[in-house]
């Protein structure tokens, strides 16, 4: 797979025939320099960039067949996006922002608001379901959009640089948490990090450099992160 930037006479290769295959049950992270093609790459897994060359598939869907709509749909039914500026709505309280996937996928109001209750207390935010963006901290805003990535139960969750506006506590949490979806046998967890605090979390780790894969390692996840248990809701 390849993508290639234009501007003017100008082109950037962001991507330079990158062929990689996630698999689920197991914690996968992107790591490399910035500008690396990171973000790039998640963001045509996901579905909200298309590749210039080349096939994604996501779970059996080959996405750059689908139309714009097709997309969109297959997106909102089966993919949670956790992005590094948070991107919650300043007008809304903790529960209206979680709630935002399960409304665009047919959900009623109320429906809505009680399934996002339940995903926010899950991740230890019960006390803020009325709370607006700028009444929390840091770290409790990246645990609503956690839970707004993960309150549809997406198949596949992609963060990017879950823990890079938090500190050790939360960051340390925030990844106990998405370990918890990535280990199960039908999700697929994804994260982009420059974070090596978060390094031990995962069950393998793929480098790029310049828009290719540069090393990839498998290793054994210490029991002893884990401790911490997060009931993650899903039906």
């Amino acid at each position: 797979m390849t993508k290639e930037y234009s501007s003017g006479p100008s082109r950037v290769l962001a991507l330079r025939g990158i062929e990689v295959e996630i698999q689920p049950g197991e914690l996968t992270l992107l790591v490399g320099p910035s500008g690396c093609g990171k973000t790039t790459l998640i963001s045509i897994m996901a579905g909200t960039l298309n590749p210039t060359a080349g096939q994604v598939s996501v779970f059996g869907t080959e996405l750059t067949q689908l139309s714009k709509k097709e997309v969109t749909d297959f997106r909102a039914k089966n993919i949670g996006f956790v992005f590094q500026q948070f991107n919650l709505l300043p007008s809304l309280t903790a529960a209206e922002n979680v709630s935002v996937p399960l409304v665009i996928n047919g959900w009623s109001k109320a429906a809505a608001i009680e399934k996002s209750a339940a995903v926010l207390k899950a991740v230890g935010l019960g006390d803020r379901l009325h709370s607006l963006p700028s009444q929390m901290s840091g770290g409790q805003q990246q645990r609503v959009a956690i839970a707004r990535g993960l309150v549809h139960e997406p198949r596949l969750l992609v963060c990017d640089e879950p823990t890079s506006a938090v500190d050790a506590a939360s960051g340390h949490a925030i990844m106990q948490l998405i370990r918890s979806v990535a280990m199960q046998p039908n999700r697929v967890a994804l994260v982009v990090t420059h974070d090596p605090r978060v390094f031990d979390f995962a069950d393998r780790i793929i480098t790029l450099e310049d828009g290719r894969v540069q090393g990839e390692k498998r290793q054994s996840v210490d029991p002893q992160l884990l401790q911490t248990k997060h009931e993650v809701v899903h039906a």
